[in-house]
């Protein structure tokens, strides 16, 4: 994809892999909004990175989903790619977990339904548009899950498994429908400390966004990149190590 002369929206954007992703639109050209839940966050984000638009939308919020679209539509009417970026993640003890369902269900509806229902969504938006795309950010653990992150391994399983199905949907469409694979990325997501041992968000971001730019459609980096490609009997030995350790 041409990463220049786009408008660009990018949920959860205003930092980790989002705004490092929001910076490279940038310097390449596009205009870019990021959307998240706290105001102070992008409003720090937006002082960061001067040209930065900013919106307050909790995408975990069916309703509000639906009024960033016509939020969109009436402010950037030349919207032509959506990066369905807005991630959580929780360490999860499944046998003696005593958080409430409500709270445990956030998790499935910020990482797996708010991308499909945005997707469906802005579907008719980008169709209008000059070289539309989705961009999907998945993760490396969407192919080797980490036991102690149960849900959202599986609900970056899922939307892999989503991203395929839109992808061969709208073939026939001018969408584009591309996937973004992390390995562990050192940000705050799960908490602060604890990615640390992760690669640095500016190698991944500028790997990622070279390698989309140069037209492939889902890329990983790294230990995400060996297991996007890996055989099963690789996978299942991959998640031996990773759980048994």
């Amino acid at each position: 994809m041409n990463l220049a002369n786009n408008t660009v929206l990018i949920t959860g954007g205003a930092s980790g892999i989002g705004f490092a992703l929001a910076e490279r639109f940038v310097r390449a050209g596009s205009t870019v909004i990021v959307c998240g839940r706290r105001a102070d966050k992008l409003q720090e984000a937006q002082q960061k990175l001067p040209g930065l638009h900013t919106h307050v939308c909790d995408v975990g919020n069916a309703a509000e989903r639906v009024a960033l679209l016509d939020w969109v539509r009436n402010e950037f009417p030349a919207l032509n790619v959506l990066v369905n970026n807005a991630g959580i993640q929780n360490r999860v003890q499944l046998a003696t977990d005593t958080e409430e369902w409500e709270t445990r269900r956030q998790e499935i509806i910020i990482n797996v339904e708010a991308p499909i229902h945005l997707a469906m969504l802005f579907i008719e938006q980008l169709q209008a548009q000059s070289h539309p795309a989705i961009i999907n950010v998945t993760s490396g653990l969407a192919f080797t899950p980490a036991a102690f992150v149960p849900i959202y391994s599986a609900t970056k399983a899922a939307l892999h498994s989503f991203t395929l199905s839109l992808r061969h949907q709208l073939n026939q469409t001018p969408i584009q429908v591309l996937e973004i694979v992390p390995p562990a990325v050192n940000t705050d997501l799960g908490g602060p400390g604890l990615h640390t041992f992760g690669v640095p968000v500016d190698d991944f971001a500028d790997s990622v966004m070279a390698r989309l730019a140069a037209g492939e459609v889902e890329v990983g980096y790294e230990s995400s990149e060996t297991r996007r490609l890996a055989s099963r009997a690789e996978l299942d030995a991959a998640f031996e190590q990773m759980n048994n350790r």
